[in-house]
């Protein structure tokens, strides 16, 4: 049924992550699917571009983020019971939202399971990232509380 799972992962949210994942898993167990993790790191180089010197740091900063990004990837991977060759990640700068829904169009995903907290009146007035994930999505989301 499912041949590619995409997980969106927030690494500074393990209970959302452990969650989604564990029911990642199972469907993937189930279909013999790919798992596909994805963070999404703000970018906020475009916040300073007029100035160089701010630019170069916020660069390397931005470069710094993605690196440690991608080893706590690796190390969340280290922990799944499943195949390490079934599992793959990413990381880009920009919008988890705009990310992960072009990110899941790019790897053919047929299914996006993502964490989520209970809603709070904040998530309802602001909106959040698994709510704009399932408003966009042209595939199937399963959001995991």
């Amino acid at each position: 049924m499912y041949k590619t799972i995409l997980v969106p992962v927030d690494i500074s949210e393990d209970v959302l992550t452990d969650n989604a994942l564990k029911h990642a898993v199972y469907l993937a167990k189930i279909t013999n699917a790919t798992i596909h993790l994805f963070h999404s790191v703000p970018d906020v180089s475009r916040f300073s571009m007029s100035y160089s010197y701010h630019y170069d740091l916020l660069s390397s900063f931005a470069k710094k983020a993605v690196e440690r990004s991608e080893e706590q990837l690796k190390e969340i991977i280290e922990k799944i019971d499943y195949p390490s060759d079934k599992i793959t990640y990413k990381v880009e700068f920009g919008s988890p939202r705009d990310k992960v829904l072009s990110e899941a169009e790019s790897i053919n995903a047929d299914l996006i399971v993502i964490g989520s907290r209970n809603p709070s009146i904040s998530t309802h007035l602001l909106g959040s990232n698994a709510s704009g994930i399932v408003s966009y999505a042209k595939i199937s989301v399963l959001v995991v509380r």
